[in-house]
């Protein structure tokens, strides 16, 4: 595959090929404000996240929890648009050299156009976009443009997913494999359970693809937990948590999240497998 998703699938294998995993960080376009996340974003790259999923803001983000959906709150008051998104992709991505990906619900890129959306990402630097709600049955119209453009597509599997299932969907993605821990919207949790790593396994029988956990992970234990038997060890409720918890001081924000991503960074490698 051409383009930028080859920096994705380099930089994931470098990881392994230091025996650990790679940390992936999450935050929306446009929060606090649009420059604050282009910061946020850098901030994330250059404190240790090895990948950056940038969020398109979505009024009804079903696989959310309150902490993404207040910061998309705040970013859709702010006016943001796929413009910026696209802006932040690629800011982000010029600022560091490191893969950038788009997450967002199917809604948005069906309204704009598969083939524009993807150009666009593919124009800024952008490595790929996560889909969380597009099912595998219904992609081939964004397989086909992003596979033109050079872009991954990342499909989320879940534990309740049965391995038929888990085949079908990790046949058509690329790049790599979205594992959602457990079932639910995303945020922080106490503990990491045995679903993920069960998941992971069942993922593993059907494909060569190098397979990342998220929901639930939001400090250097849990990294290294999960990194002990995941490709990568995905983080975002608790990036956006240390961002709200500094919507007063926007320099203390960016601190405190660049703090964060060190220790994350010290616990998957903590975790190696």
């Amino acid at each position: 595959m051409a383009g930028q998703a080859e920096l994705l699938e380099r930089v994931l294998a470098d990881a392994g090929n230091e025996g650990r995993a790679a940390l992936v960080g999450y935050l929306p376009a446009g929060f606090p404000t649009v420059d604050g996340g282009i910061a946020a974003c850098t901030t994330l790259l250059k404190s240790g996240c090895d990948i950056v999923e940038v969020g398109l803001p979505h009024s009804d983000p079903v696989m959310d929890g309150p902490v993404i959906q207040t910061a998309d709150d705040i970013a859709l008051r702010g006016g943001v648009r796929i413009a910026d998104v696209m802006r932040t992709v690629r800011e982000a991505h010029a600022a560091t050299g490191a893969p950038v990906l788009c997450m967002t619900y199917w809604n948005p890129v069906d309204r704009y156009g598969p083939e524009r959306f993807a150009a666009e990402l593919a124009e800024a630097g952008g490595a790929g976009c996560i889909l969380p709600d597009l099912p595998v049955e219904e992609s081939e119209a964004w397989r086909k443009a992003a596979e033109q453009h050079g872009l991954a597509t990342v499909f989320v599997v879940a534990p309740s997913s049965r391995d038929e299932r888990l085949a079908k969907i990790t046949a058509a993605g690329s790049g790599f494999v979205y594992a959602a821990s457990l079932m639910g919207v995303t945020g922080t949790r106490e503990s990491m359970g045995q679903e993920a790593e069960e998941l992971v396994g069942r993922v593993r029988a059907t494909t060569d693809l190098p397979v990342c956990v998220g929901i639930g992970v939001s400090n250097a234990d849990h990294a290294a937990k999960v990194a002990s038997f995941a490709d990568g060890v995905i983080v975002g409720s608790a990036f956006v948590k240390r961002l709200l918890e500094h919507t007063d001081d926007p320099a203390a924000g960016l601190a405190a999240i660049g703090e964060l991503a060190g220790e994350l960074a010290e616990g998957v490698r903590r975790g190696n497998r």
